[in-house]
């Protein structure tokens, strides 16, 4: 048994990090190192009762249940023991006559990190690789600096003066931009009083000083560069595609940024003007041109999202925009304290840097309660392209987004889909194309391709699983149903015959172990297309709702009949035929 055949096996949830421990009369003394990594990681399920023999697994069992379980949960509420009073989830499988102890361990909040044991900081662990490994004074920094109650960008700097430290230039241009937007609020007398009144000035043993964030948004090139030892931006291009790239080779055009967020910015845009597209569209109500390429809200919301969340408290790490021909990525230090689902919520977030965010927010550049990253996707999903990549590496506390520009629903898989005779909406069609890319999927990804509610989510993959397109993992995770797989990844094909042909029947055999009587007596009698109430006449049937709940409904579920009008399902014109895959099926029966 492999690692893989046991998730699947226990799992209930979506498994993103799993330790395996023996732990058959007492807990292992690593096992607590483990707690500490998953709290200042990404949370994770213990195992006890499993021994690792190299790649693979065997269940053991735990023989004491009830000892290990309260010396486990007790030491878990004892702050000599861990610095986090830790409130697991556990829970009891029995697996061919063993008891195994799975433990949930959540992921502690920016403010309770780092976990440490024995009341030693240095004994702080994270997860990397799948192994705990305790934190270097760098990661135990990056902790300490995100739980600080005051936040970094918000501290005052007695050593710069006020008359000295600002870019009066960049200070005008955000003037104007917050006049602009706000017409209401009454003009400042100068720069510095502007400055004051939104606190970015604050009062500091009787003087004006700026802040952190001041400095960084607004501050002259020097001043920036003296508090912050490394760049705010390194800006690549590079004219080829990413497959076809190699690390060791150069870039085609280079700027590295190091002066302050908002002259930053206007450089990147510039940038990425010359490179954009720039087909224009006519607003037909205004007749106003609008000269803005396609992807400016996905490529503006990514690089704002770059330069107000990154760790500025990093000296170590720089970000970096990486412009290939077919795909774009945003790196930077620093991760999101939120997981992939959170971001996809339109909920306001936590955020590392509360004034810079504000900053922003105030001349509209900046995401309203969250919708940053939902603004990405949706402008990603409106150009046909595959949703964009999230990779929110806690061990690492680093944030990449990738941007790539491949379209999702090809003409080859559109007209697969048709071929196979499956009936898709547009989203269960899109997850659909997703699932033959990537083979697996959650939830999540099922919402960053629909922009829908977890509750929708779950309903398009039911649909899909009754379709028998996809099969049901766990809780939240699918997987390409085994015949699919076959057709996407060429195994096991007969050559002699086309593909859809062999897919169909396939699926037909699949279809077959679940489909009712009742659905077989429709089909039989179906000649054509035709009518609900022809059918019903031929099946000899008078309730309607007996027969749309036994017949009708689950021979669309399982794609073997189709409407002749899917877009207009209530239309008093609507009709029913066999699809493709219905007509495999009777054959077959018959």
């Amino acid at each position: 048994m492999n690692q893989d055949d046991l998730i699947k096996l226990l799992s209930a949830h979506e498994w993103t990090e799993v330790e395996f421990k023996e732990a058959q009369q007492a807990v292992p003394k690593n096992a607590y190192e483990t707690v500490s990594a998953f709290s200042n990681t990404s949370g994770g399920h213990l195992v006890f009762g499993i021994k690792k023999n190299g790649a693979s697994f065997e269940v053991v069992g735990v023989l004491d249940v009830d000892k290990v379980q309260n010396e486990f949960i007790s030491t878990l509420r004892q702050k000599e023991k861990i610095s986090l009073i830790i409130n697991v989830k556990e829970s009891l499988h029995h697996i061919d006559g063993n008891d195994l102890l799975i433990f949930y361990i959540p992921e502690a909040t920016r403010t309770e990190k780092p976990v440490y044991l024995n009341g030693d900081i240095r004994r702080a662990f994270i997860r990397k690789g799948g192994a705990d490994v305790k934190c270097s004074e760098g990661e135990l920094m990056r902790l300490l600096r995100d739980a600080d109650h005051e936040r970094y960008d918000n501290a005052p700097l007695p050593e710069f003066k006020s008359e000295t430290v600002f870019d009066n230039e960049t200070v005008s241009w955000y003037r104007q931009q917050f006049e602009r937007r706000n017409p209401e609020h009454q003009k400042s007398e100068s720069n510095l009083n502007f400055l004051y009144d939104w606190n970015f000035l604050i009062e500091w043993e009787q003087r004006l000083v700026p802040t952190r964030a001041a400095v960084l948004l607004f501050g002259i090139d020097r001043c920036v560069r003296q508090i912050l030892p490394r760049p705010v931006l390194d800006y690549q291009r590079i004219d080829t595609t990413f497959d076809k790239w190699s690390p060791d080779e150069r870039w085609h055009d280079r700027l590295i940024f190091e002066e302050n967020i908002f002259k930053t910015w206007r450089g990147l845009v510039a940038k990425y003007m010359r490179i954009a597209e720039h087909p224009f569209s006519l607003d037909p109500a205004t007749l106003r041109r609008n000269d803005d390429p396609p992807d400016y809200v996905s490529f503006r919301e990514a690089a704002i999202n770059l330069l107000i969340h990154q760790d500025y408290g990093d000296h170590t790490r720089k970000p970096v925009i990486k412009f290939f021909t077919n795909r774009t990525i945003f790196w930077n230090p620093g991760d999101a304290f939120n997981t992939a689902e959170e971001l996809l919520d339109p909920t306001e977030k936590e955020v590392r840097n509360p004034a810079i965010v504000k900053a922003f927010r105030r001349i509209g550049m900046s995401d309203q309660a969250g919708t940053g990253i939902r603004s990405i996707f949706r402008n990603w999903r409106e150009l046909g392209n595959v949703p964009p990549e999230i990779q929110n590496d806690k061990s690492r506390k680093a944030f990449e987004l990738v941007l790539r520009k491949q379209p999702l629903l090809t003409p080859e898989q559109k007209a697969f889909q048709k071929n196979i005779g499956v009936n898709l909406t547009d989203q269960e069609a899109s997850v659909f194309a997703y699932a033959t890319e990537n083979d697996r999927l959650s939830l999540t990804d099922i919402r960053a391709l629909t922009n829908c509610t977890h509750v929708q989510a779950k309903a398009i993959a039911v649909r899909l699983v009754q379709q028998v397109l996809l099969v049901d993992l766990a809780e939240s995770i699918f997987e390409l149903a085994p015949v699919m797989q076959k057709r996407f990844g060429h195994a096991g094909m007969d050559k002699t015959r086309p593909e859809s042909e062999q897919v169909t029947q396939q699926v037909t055999q699949q279809v077959t172990q679940q489909v009712t009587q009742q659905v077989k007596q429709l089909l039989e009698i179906m000649a054509g297309e035709m009518t609900r109430k022809q059918l019903m006449n031929a099946v000899g049937l008078k309730d309607r709702v007996n027969f749309v709940r036994s017949y009708l409904e689950p021979a669309l579920a399982d794609g073997l009949i189709e409407m002749t009008q899917p877009d207009s399902p209530k239309s008093p014109t609507q009709k029913y035929r066999l699809t493709i895959a219905g007509q495999a099926f009777l054959e077959k029966l018959q």
